[in-house]
């Protein structure tokens, strides 16, 4: 079977890959940005933290000058606190190197001016601990640290203020961040290259589908497969259930299944291998429980590249049993046209004889031929209490007449008026006399002629129904395989499918706990049997059930309908 090919997408070479890469691009830029701006901040922190803590630093570097802590605490010493703090300045290259006392007059300052000056600030060390901070103070904004200003004899006696100016904070800060930038764009590159490869795969992935095509793929799909009247399954590579649609589900009763694996859902059997692909062909027919199924698997195909395969199941249980009807109404009214030909033949002997007035002979010519078909009722009713057995096989004893095949019913057939699974009976009775009458006229030439023989046995705990013919036989090495469906020797006859009716017998059988069995070699016997009680009676109108057609001389009530 030709495989189904995907084409690729009828838009612009690249517009897909482009526009993922342009969004993963400003994606990346703007989170670059994003993360530099943070680290600008955080590193601003660390900076801040760092000065501080030099501040720190030369405030008790100051604080711990004796000369200062001499003066401070003594007094005198003239401007030896301004030297000292002025030279310390100068050498660690702070803005501002104060010295408060307790008050928070300053002794000490850049700006000889404010030396004796207040700073109109609480004095913060008088807990003993150092303080650091951010200063906005006569020299402008600057790291500050602040250090309690201890006496000789351990006594506090004031404070020391030291700033570092801002511009050194910001200064360190922009000679670091170009290496951070450098980092940045390094990552943004990578992040670009690892964004268009992504995107060219995806390109790939997609089969050159645009965005938009995608999404209308989606919702075509969906509508198609809920939509449609016919079950639909694809498969994988690997053989997974990757889309089933609901009518899918309700004719194979497979419920969910998605991604499982086909023997997960399904036992082992024609429809299985049918819907895996074992089974090769077209149109495949398949006979459930409940359904007569045409089955067809189509493989998936891309440049080459095998995606799966698609399977579409269509339901034909109407169609088939109609058509199986429209045969056996035509396979009837062959019997009826070529039964009008044999009244017109006798007509015309009693009128013949009439004509030469020979009444007599008129009269008992006419009471053998009827008495001749009320007989062959007669003798079957013996056996048969059933009227619509009855009538199915004095039905299909004439259809084989005009055949040139004789249904011999059996001595020992015994069928009372109730008997246990009495519309599988039709069904299987009418099914294999249909395949025997076939095999019947096809079989070798023998002295007593083409026949078949019936026998109907209604047990205390079991029916039996046995059905041989002088046809070809069973090739060897098929008995297994003759009850499967489609199976059969023959070409399709009319319009109905050959290959179904052992499949039917064969399921109807199984399902209601009996056994059928048939002989190889030439002129196959067929034996049936079921157990009695029927614990399961056939509702009117069931799927397997047959009644029969309506036969020339059959007894009143006996109405047709055979679906199979």
């Amino acid at each position: 079977m030709k495989p189904i090919r995907i084409p690729a997408g009828r838009s612009g070479k690249g517009r897909l890959s482009a526009r993922i890469l342009a969004n993963q691009l400003v994606i990346l830029a703007l989170t670059g940005l994003i993360g530099f701006v943070l680290f600008a901040f955080a590193q601003r922190g660390e900076i801040d933290r760092a000065y501080e803590q030099r501040a720190l630093d030369i405030a008790q570097t100051t604080a711990a000058e004796p000369q200062i802590r001499q003066a401070m605490q003594y007094g005198g010493g003239g401007d030896v606190v301004q030297t000292v703090a002025e030279r310390i300045r100068k050498a660690s290259g702070a803005s501002y190197v104060v010295v408060l006392d307790l008050r928070g007059i300053r002794h000490s300052h850049p700006d000889p001016a404010l030396i004796g000056e207040p700073t109109g600030d609480s004095i913060v060390v008088l807990d003993g601990k150092p303080h650091v901070g951010t200063d906005q103070g006569a020299t402008g904004r600057s790291a500050n640290g602040k250090a309690p200003l201890h006496g000789p004899t351990g006594k506090l006696v004031g404070e020391v203020s030291a700033g570092i100016p801002e511009q050194y904070v910001l200064g360190e800060l922009w000679r670091e961040l170009p290496t951070f930038g450098l980092y940045s764009a390094i990552a943004v590159a990578l992040g670009s290259a690892a964004a268009f490869l992504l995107a060219r795969r995806l390109k790939r992935t997609t089969f050159g589908l645009e965005l938009e095509e995608i999404a209308g793929l989606l919702q075509d799909r969906e509508a198609m497969l809920h939509g449609i009247r016919e079950g639909v399954i694809a498969f994988d590579p690997d053989g997974r259930i990757t889309v089933v649609n609901d009518e899918a589900r309700d004719l194979l009763g497979l419920g969910t299944g998605l991604g499982s694996m086909l023997e997960d859902v399904l036992p082992d059997g024609r429809l299985r291998r049918a819907l895996d692909g074992t089974l090769a062909g077209s149109d495949i027919s398949v006979l459930t429980d409940d359904h007569c199924l045409v089955v067809n698997r189509m493989p998936v195909a891309l440049h080459g590249r095998e995606l799966g395969a698609v399977v579409t199941v269509r339901d034909r249980t109407e169609l088939i049993g109609l058509l199986r009807e429209l045969d056996s109404v035509r396979g009837l009214t062959d019997a009826l046209r070529a039964q009008q030909h044999e009244f017109t033949n006798r007509m015309h002997t009693v009128a013949g004889l009439l004509d030469i007035g020979d009444h007599d002979a008129a009269y008992e010519f006419a009471v053998e031929t009827a008495g001749a078909e009320q007989a062959l009722t007669e003798s079957v009713r013996e056996r048969i209490g059933n009227p619509l057995l009855v009538g199915l096989i004095v039905a299909k004893i004439t259809v084989a007449a005009e055949r040139g095949v004789r249904i011999v019913l059996s001595d020992d057939s015994a069928l009372g008026e109730d008997p246990p699974h009495l519309r599988r009976l039709l069904t299987i009775v009418g099914n294999l006399l249909d395949n025997a009458i076939d095999a019947a006229t096809t079989g070798p030439a023998r002295p007593e002629g083409s026949q078949v023989r019936l026998s109907l046995i209604e047990a205390v705990d079991v029916v039996r129904v046995e059905v041989a013919d002088t046809g070809p036989g069973i090739p060897p090495g098929t008995t297994e395989s003759i009850f499967e469906d489609g199976w059969s020797t023959r070409p399709d006859r009319g319009t109905a499918r050959r290959g179904l009716g052992l499949a039917l017998v064969h399921r109807l059988v199984q399902r209601h706990g009996g056994t059928i069995t048939v002989s190889e070699g030439s002129g196959a016997v067929f034996t049936v049997t079921l157990p009695a009680p029927d614990t399961a009676p056939a509702p009117e109108g069931a799927l397997f059930t047959t009644a029969p057609p309506v036969p020339v001389g059959a007894p009143d009530g006996i109405t047709g309908g055979d679906r199979w």
